[in-house]
């Protein structure tokens, strides 16, 4: 240093000495300066930091390394050391020797000389740029995960030892109608319902003691206590974690209310259409079974009053009266066929406007539920025929049928890919219902929609009979097209809706 101090004795060399090693071998930078800002002593750490080598800023002033803007902190420090004023932890800026400017932490003192009087300044910087990149990094990843904590649809409680709520996050809040200022520091056992808020607590009891997870990793489905009383079922993810050496439980939490809801209505779409599925099954048998029957009945009908015209004058009275009961029973039984044709015979049903993309999506839904391979759905909807005149429950069960002979018939293919499409073709829209699959053979075509022909293990082989049936009675047609390892295509057109303005039209009934 350039300050004059009086000629050391020999602790007072060895005390000097010391220091000298410690500030030289100090990883913070350490700067020495005169009461004008010229600098007297500079460390290795200081050249490191700000770039000037010893020799290059001795004697230099301090303001080499000052950006401009802040010359006047420079003097305010002066000025306070000089009154003998300490400064810990003063946050500011520096430049370094190629321009660069970093935020450094400084702690500055005054140097006293040996009388006691201040002759100038000490300051130990500390370099704030990777802290400062730290500190932006966290922030930017809490604010991230803030971000997903506001967005995401699962609930995220934290909650300790004592199954206290540590952390409440806005999903969660939305979930339960609590706010976490209304959560945090209560016991998580208010989430829960009355009959199982005393059990609550010795889960954790029992974990704490024993080590046994019972939920911990696995996840289960429980109920949850909305603020309002009212109770919903919920997915459970517990998870456990160590911070600062404390124990935290946290728990996803994610609300089944709507998928429940969904799979209901899903069984009771699939309970309706394989209802009406079984109906007109059995409508189809019977109208055939009546057709195929009343024929032979007609012709003993006929063959009994000839038989009755044929006998001679003398036949016995027993005689005549057996074959005239024969002819009453025969007409009997034409009479139940009657009755049983009138039975299956389609009344007026109702129709309106649907939503083409809606039910094939719904169908889709129940399709899958049953397929053994994954299948990938094509779905292409053009616009101005994304509405037809329907009976919606007759179309969904043609659907169903047809798109699920697809995804059977492609239970051994590479690629499966059921296309569902529909196209406009002036008062009518075509549905198209293709697969990957093998195809079929001239065979099955020829046959393929008479009633009681299938290539199936199971099954009565009357289900493209009857939507055949349907879509006749919508005043379309059903076919197919296809070629041996190309798959097949099922198409059938329906009406297409009334045009916007014509909503008098628009639901109404229709003979079938």
């Amino acid at each position: 240093m350039t300050a004059s101090l009086p000629p050391p004795g020999p602790r007072l060399g060895e005390a000097n000495a010391l220091l000298a090693a410690i500030t030289a071998s100090s990883n913070d930078a350490i700067v020495a300066k005169n009461l004008v800002g010229i600098v007297t002593y500079w460390n290795e750490a200081a050249a490191r930091l700000f770039g000037y080598a010893p020799d290059e800023i001795i004697d230099k002033p301090i303001t080499l390394i000052i950006p401009p803007e802040r010359i006047e902190e420079e003097y305010s420090i002066l000025e306070r050391v000089r009154r003998g004023e300490q400064l810990t932890h003063f946050e500011t800026e520096r430049v370094t020797k190629d321009g660069r400017v970093i935020a450094v932490s400084l702690t500055i003192s005054p140097i006293h000389d040996a009388d006691g009087s201040i002759i100038g300044v000490s300051k130990v910087a500390r370099d704030l740029s990777e802290m400062q990149r730290l500190n932006g990094a966290l922030q930017q990843r809490e604010a991230l995960l803030s971000s997903l904590l506001d967005t995401v649809p699962d609930g995220l409680i934290v909650i300790d030892e004592r199954g206290i709520v540590q952390s409440f996050s806005p999903a969660a809040s939305r979930m339960f109608g609590f706010s976490a200022a209304e959560i945090v520091g209560q016991n998580v056992k208010i989430l829960t319902p009355s009959s199982h808020t005393d059990a609550h607590d010795s889960y954790i009891e029992r974990y704490l003691a024993t080590g046994e997870r019972r939920i911990i990793g696995i996840g289960r489905v429980v109920v949850g206590r909305r603020k309002d009383g009212s109770t919903f079922p919920m997915e459970l993810q517990i998870g456990e974690a160590f911070v600062d050496g404390t124990r935290r439980f946290t728990g996803f939490v994610r609300d089944l209310t709507e998928r429940q809801d969904r799979d209901h209505r899903l069984a009771e779409l699939q309970s309706e259409l394989i209802h009406v599925g079984r109906l007109s099954e059995l409508g189809q048998m019977v109208s055939a079974l009546a057709h195929e029957v009343n024929q032979p009945l007609t012709a003993m009908a006929n063959y009994l009053t000839g038989i009755r015209r044929l006998l001679p004058g003398d036949t016995p009275p027993a005689a005549r009266q057996a074959i005239e009961k024969v002819v009453e029973q025969s007409e009997r039984a034409r009479g139940i066929v009657q009755s049983l044709r009138g039975l299956v015979k389609k009344e007026a049903r109702p129709r309106e406007v649907v939503n083409f993309e809606s039910i094939i999506l719904e169908t889709s839904a129940l399709v899958m539920v049953g397929a053994m391979r994954a299948v990938h759905l094509d779905l292409r909807i053009a616009d101005d025929a994304a509405y037809a005149f329907l009976d919606k429950v007759q179309i969904q069960q043609v659907l169903l049928n047809l798109m699920r002979n697809a995804v059977e018939a492609m239970a051994a293919s590479d690629i499966r890919t059921l296309t569902v499409a529909t196209t406009r073709y002036g008062e009518r829209v075509e549905i198209r219902v293709a697969d990957t699959g093998p195809g079929l053979s001239e065979t099955v075509k020829v046959r393929l929609f008479q009633p009681f022909v299938t290539t199936k293990s199971e099954g009565l082989g009357v289900g493209l009979s009857i939507c055949r049936t349907i879509v006749e009675s919508h005043g379309g047609e059903l076919n197919a097209d296809s070629a041996p390892g190309q798959g097949a295509v099922f198409h059938f057109t329906v009406p297409a809706a009334p045009a916007q303005g014509d909503e008098g039209s628009a639901r109404g009934v229709m003979p079938h």
